[in-house]
């Protein structure tokens, strides 16, 4: 059986895959990787089908070592990794012997890595998926974040080493954004004009109150000019809900399933990869969208993602 034996677990490090859409109703978001482009294009690279199970790391890290001769490939930021002491690049195939040692440092750039084998991580399959949810406890590897110790195991090989890359030109193109575009949401009748343009126009901080259920932000306070209480409705991924004391929060991938806050607006499809990769204290910004344009942006951003990986 080949094997990934977890030597040192980095400071969030989960089993991904691109969740389980679709049980909403039952309670459970989808969960699923922070940025769902790194780890498809990593899959890609080394021969996976794109919902394959990877490892996700935030802001820190993890030892690992192979059993096994094994294609792997590291995406989404900079994490500063080594194999055996040699630098390794991202967003390229690389073969490792077994023994090897990949040694994944902190956050040079954004908030997540991915670390992809071809084969993917196997574990036990919950409504379908193979996604961590870590709020709920349940799919990935007991529910939980890796610790030390923990072996991992590897799928069969599906194909031949290939040194495959993502283009320079396709990166930049995919690259993580900080001013997020956005269409009007459910309640953006509900806001006043003014309240509508401070929240286009301002600049907003990431708290430390950012994880994967969803992203405190602070900034100019949002009112809203509805002072009737909203009834608990359906949210959904990347909705910015405004509580209380107006300051946006923008539900993400364990967000919870219901809410009553009114709505302003929610991220675009093309951009929740961007959210993915935010970090405590980054600033952003909003810039509306029509409909049309949100989509005309989602099928750019995909044939970028299904464009021909060149060979190095």
């Amino acid at each position: 059986m080949r094997t990934i034996h977890v030597e040192a677990p980095g400071l969030l490090t989960t089993v991904q895959d691109l969740g389980r859409p679709g049980y909403g109703t039952l309670g459970v978001s989808a969960s699923g990787a922070a940025d769902a482009i790194a780890l498809r294009l990593g899959n890609r690279l080394v021969g996976n089908s794109e919902n394959a199970a990877a490892l996700e790391m935030t802001l820190l890290g993890g030892a690992f070592s192979f059993s096994d001769r094994m294609v792997v490939a590291l995406t989404g930021s900079d994490f500063g990794a080594t194999l055996d002491g040699h630098a390794v690049p991202l967003w390229t195939a690389l073969n490792v012997a077994p023994g090897q040692k990949l040694q994944v440092g902190s956050t040079r750039s954004s908030a997540r890595c991915y670390l992809c084998v071809q084969g993917g991580i196997t574990v036990k399959m919950f409504l379908g998926s193979a996604s961590t949810h870590l709020l709920s406890g349940l799919g990935g590897l007991q529910g939980r974040a890796l610790r030390k110790g923990d072996v991992l195991s590897v799928g069969p090989a599906s194909s031949e080493f290939s040194h495959k890359r993502i283009a320079a030109d396709v990166l930049d193109q995919l690259a993580a954004r900080k001013t997020l575009r956005v269409t009007e949401g459910p309640q953006w009748g509900g806001f006043s004009e003014s309240a509508k343009n401070l929240f286009l126009t301002s600049t907003y901080r990431v708290t430390e109150e950012a994880n994967r259920m969803g992203l405190r932000l602070e900034g100019a306070p949002i009112n809203s000019t509805s002072e009737t209480p909203m009834i608990t409705e359906g949210v959904s991924l990347g909705a910015i809900q405004i509580p209380s004391g107006g300051q946006p929060i923008i539900l993400f991938v364990e967000q919870q399933t219901t809410g009553g806050y009114p709505k302003i607006a929610n991220i675009i499809s093309a951009d929740m990869a961007s959210v993915g990769q935010l970090r405590p204290r980054d600033e952003i910004r909003f810039e509306r969208v029509s409909m049309e344009e949100a989509r005309r942006l989602l099928v750019q951003q995909e044939r970028l993602v299904t464009s021909e990986l060149p060979n190095l």
